[in-house]
């Protein structure tokens, strides 16, 4: 019978958040803000960007035109005097004027970049950029030693890190895209743990402000009530994650085809431009780009242990915290007087964010360790040490802990919900919330 009442309440609230406009725009629209993120910079990458002209005095000698050639950057050299050139590059339609000074070598700071308004970042590093090598060039050469040698010294360091099981097996990783992963998995408990720990506290204050509580508590018991309403809130935010991820994976999909090809296309075409170092500086970091960092990460991750996890200390953690948010919106009238009880309990929400930080650096340490077994920050730790490789005995204990901790917190909020669900006009401290947890009844 008690049970029945429970899922009536479950169904209620599940129900009446799940019909509501507000649910399904948030539910459609962050897929496709996460798409955007991943494909708008595809496209603005791939997007012809406007040719800057740029007129330079050489007062030097040592530029040739084949010295600025940049497929971003018209350069068209230029003699006179450099005041009368300044006051008119603009009139002849050049976005900057860029004057060499004859003692270029020995005063590399003395090039001067003139422009009728702040020109971008990009503009003023392409010019920088290839003054810069001609400059190192020459100072080479006068130094007896060649560009070629110079290049052969500048040797980057790219190891390939890779795990190593017990039974020898080897996989690839990466420890940046595990990070990325990490990061992603935590910022987003750290978001919904507040966003639905809140709708619970606001759903207890709306019913009790409006005495639809006093109706709703004659029929069913306040823990009832409590557990719920947690329960199904804790639904509605399951169903939003299922829906992000079947959505958002479905768009990146659709996203990657239609421009895959045109990425290949268009890195197939910088290296016919670029020179054979920029060629493989281009498909180095097309193998490196954060996507396939992360991609690398989930070949060496068992995917379905990490979606029960994340499925476990969302659903888990969101409980423990919105059994304590309950209790708040039970003790008070309004959302203005509950900010006195929920900067307590957010603390350790936001701690524990801030604590992740210091885990995505050092997984294994002490700190990381204690941080992802305390049931207040176990949630957002353990994610964030998952990917990097966390003992079996680790995470089973850390649940362990967890679920003792919500039983813990929803006995406390139980004590206070039942009293505070039907207290009106008392200003609430904390000392009356100690009483409340030891009367009888």
């Amino acid at each position: 019978m008690h049970m029945n009442k429970i899922l009536l309440i479950i169904q209620r609230e599940y129900i009446t958040r799940v019909l509501k406009k507000s649910f399904w725009i948030s539910s459609l629209l962050a897929p496709v803000l996460i798409t955007a993120i991943y494909a708008i910079p595809i496209w603005l990458a791939m997007k012809d960007k406007e040719v800057k002209r740029v007129e330079i005095l050489d007062l030097s000698g040592l530029w040739k035109k084949s010295d600025l050639v940049d497929k971003e950057v018209e350069f068209v050299f230029t003699s006179g005097k450099e005041q009368e050139l300044k006051m008119s590059f603009a009139s002849k339609g050049y976005d900057a004027f860029v004057s060499i000074p004859e003692d270029v070598l020995a005063n590399p700071k003395g090039v001067h970049i003139y422009s009728a308004k702040n020109i971008g970042m990009s503009l003023k590093e392409s010019v920088e950029k290839l003054i810069q090598n001609k400059v190192r060039q020459e100072l080479l050469l006068k130094a007896g030693i060649s560009s070629q040698i110079y290049e052969s010294t500048q040797v980057d360091i790219d190891s390939k890190t890779i795990t190593v099981s017990n039974d020898g097996k080897e996989t690839r990783s990466s420890s940046g895209g595990a990070m990325i992963l990490a990061g992603i998995m935590g910022m987003v408990l750290y978001v919904t743990l507040l966003l639905y720990g809140s709708q619970v506290m606001n759903g207890v204050i709306e019913e009790k402000s409006s005495r639809i509580i006093e109706v709703i508590i004659s029929s069913v018991k306040p823990y009832q009530l409590l557990l719920g309403k947690i329960i199904g809130v804790g639904l509605v935010g399951l169903t939003q994650f299922l829906l992000w991820i079947v959505l958002t994976i479905g768009l990146t999909q659709i996203t990657s085809k239609f421009y895959g090809e045109k990425v290949k296309n268009n890195i197939t075409q910088i290296k016919k431009i670029d020179s054979g170092k920029q060629s493989t500086l281009s498909s180095k970091s097309e193998e490196e780009s954060p996507m396939s960092e992360v991609t690398k990460v989930l070949e060496s991750t068992n995917i379905p242990m990490i979606i029960a996890a994340f499925l476990f200390y969302f659903f888990v953690g969101y409980m423990l915290y919105s059994s304590l948010f309950a209790a708040i919106g039970s003790a008070v009238e309004s959302a203005t007087e509950a900010q006195q009880f929920t900067f307590i309990v957010m603390i350790p929400i936001i701690l524990s964010f801030l604590m992740a930080q210091y885990t995505m650096q050092d997984p294994d340490s002490n700190i990381a360790f204690w941080a992802s077994m305390i049931p207040f920050t176990s949630p957002i730790n353990m994610m964030v040490r998952l990917p990097y490789g966390v003992p079996v005995w680790e995470l089973i204990l850390s649940m362990t802990l967890l679920v003792l901790g919500f039983l813990g917190c929803s006995w406390v909020s139980a004590r206070i919900y039942r009293v505070g669900i039907l207290m009106y006009g008392k200003k609430v401290t904390w000392k009356e919330l100690g009483k409340w947890l030891f009367y009888k009844g």
